[in-house]
């Protein structure tokens, strides 16, 4: 054998060891290493990356979709979660202002006090950091109740600095029903009386003045409620602060501001009274009920059903059958519903059957029954829901939808499961809702079949339910749960993925 040929077969060996070691094509060095395809992050690891990683448009979009996925539960959305502290770590060594405003806005929602320090710094360096930074800062401090600010605040309103007065001035009140109140209630009437601030700033001292609770700013806003020259607007403000207050020495002027010339100032005075008792007080809401002006009769139903007024129960009813203007009959439903008792749950479940009634009208009446009355009353309306859907009246099965779709009853699950097995995406979107208000987890097994990512919206929406719940996305894998949120190919660009993106928004698709 020639050298030539030796040269051939030995080239021949080495080039097929080679290509015998070269990865496939497409493959990349991880799925080399790793002999297959990378697992997809999690829906929580996407969002984390996010966090981490991403610009300030990415995390602002990713806060909207929180936002929008926040219990309704108050004590349930001051939890805080892994995504809260990764939030948290960024925020406080970041000086990126959509990022801080968008924090804080958000933390401020659910009242959560872990950026406290980084709001109080943020304003304390005001001339160092963005203007809508520290506006943010500052409306977060008083939603949290920040005592440790109340210094700052008020430096800020005794330079009267334009920028953030106006939020100082309502943070200092909000901060004060925590502590302080008697002061700050005097240094407020006492700013307002000698330093002579603009319209919309007195305006917003007469509200914090409401907003901290404090009796020492009773006369004060007597003053000005009684004073018929002032501007309407700020003696309306002036007597629903009055109402906030409840001090029985600021009644005698709500009562006269009851019979004011001005509509408005009627309005806001009638509104005012439901803290107040007495036969003076259950009166004038009666009376209120006369009124022409549509604003008094709304303020006389929200006043009625605060104070729970019986006696206001034949006014409602008439209000709920007759009155021209739709926010009246509304508001009446709902005192019917707060006031409860036979009476009250009669005339709703009267309202409800009637199918000549108005849509707004028996979803309404079924919305209280379901709320306030028995839950006996999830089957009547699932038939007048299927009622509904069989007549085409698209808004009323909408509407029933609605709250079925936020009522706790054992007697859902079946409906749930009619959903899951026939219904629409719309329907089945509902049935999620029902199944997590409810705890259905017998019905996980359909719930599972929507995991798919073809399934868009609804793959987003059961796939967070079974991660709320703790359960696997897929009974032949439990330990690659996490991993079915989107697909593989998706893996290497999670802050674009549509999951992060679209989040798992409720059920008004």
């Amino acid at each position: 054998m020639n050298k030539r040929a030796v040269f051939f077969i030995f080239f021949a060996i080495t080039t097929t060891a080679l290509f015998a070691q070269t990865p496939a094509a497409g493959a990349t060095l991880s799925e080399e290493r790793s002999g297959g395809e990378l697992p997809a992050p999690s829906l929580e690891e996407q969002r984390m990356r996010i966090i981490r990683y991403g610009t300030d448009t990415e995390i602002a979009n990713l806060i909207k979709i929180l936002r929008n996925e926040q219990p309704s539960d108050p004590e349930e959305a001051k939890k805080i979660t892994p995504l809260d502290r990764e939030l948290t770590a960024v925020a406080e060594k970041t000086k990126n202002r959509a990022i801080l405003s968008g924090t804080f806005g958000y933390f401020a929602d659910r009242e959560i006090g872990e950026l406290e320090k980084r709001a109080i710094l943020a304003v304390e360096d005001r001339d160092y950091e963005a203007g809508e930074t520290v506006n943010a800062a500052i409306l977060y401090l008083g939603k949290i109740q920040a005592v440790g600010a109340r210094k700052t605040l008020m430096e800020i309103i005794n330079g009267e600095e334009t920028r953030y007065l106006s939020g100082a001035i309502r943070s200092l009140g909000q901060i004060a029903e925590k502590e302080g109140q008697a002061e700050t209630a005097e240094y407020l009437v006492e700013y307002y009386t000698n330093r002579e601030p603009g319209d919309e700033n007195r305006r917003l001292i007469i509200v914090a003045l409401g907003d901290l609770k404090a009796k020492e700013g009773t006369a004060f806003l007597v003053s000005i409620a009684e004073n018929e020259d002032e501007r309407v607007p700020l003696r309306m403000n002036a007597l629903e602060a009055l109402g906030k207050i409840a001090d029985p020495a600021g009644l005698d002027a709500i009562i006269g501001a009851v019979s004011s010339k001005d509509p408005n100032v009627r309005a806001s005075a009638v509104g005012s009274l439901a803290p107040f008792s007495g036969d003076e007080t259950e009166a004038a809401i009666i009376e209120a009920f006369r009124d022409s002006y549509y604003r008094t009769r709304i303020a006389a139903a929200k006043a009625a059903g605060e104070r729970k007024l019986a006696a206001s129960i034949p006014f409602l009813r008439f209000r709920c059958e007759n009155d021209e203007v739709p926010a009246v009959r509304d508001e009446s439903v709902k005192a019917l519903g707060l006031i409860g008792g036979n009476e009250a749950e009669t005339i709703l479940k009267e309202l409800f059957k009637e199918r000549k009634n108005s849509d707004r009208i028996r979803i309404n009446s079924a919305e209280m029954l379901l709320t306030h009355g028995s839950a006996d009353y999830v089957t009547e309306v699932i038939i007048e829901l299927d009622e509904a859907k069989t007549k085409n009246q698209t808004a009323l099965y909408n509407g029933f939808l609605r709250i079925l779709g936020v009522a706790k009853s054992p007697k859902l699950e079946d409906l749930a499961r009619r959903f899951f097995a026939g219904g629409g995406v719309i329907e089945k979107s509902y049935a999620l809702d029902i199944c997590s208000n409810n705890n259905f987890q017998g019905l996980v097994d359909e719930i599972r079949c929507l995991t798919d990512p073809k399934n868009g919206s609804l793959s987003r929406k059961s796939t967070t339910l079974l991660q709320k719940w703790g359960l696997p996305l897929t009974t032949e894998s439990p330990g690659q749960a996490e991993n079915a949120v989107t697909s593989p190919d998706s893996a290497s660009t999670p802050a674009l993925q549509e999951p992060v993106l679209s989040g798992a928004a409720g059920s008004s698709q």
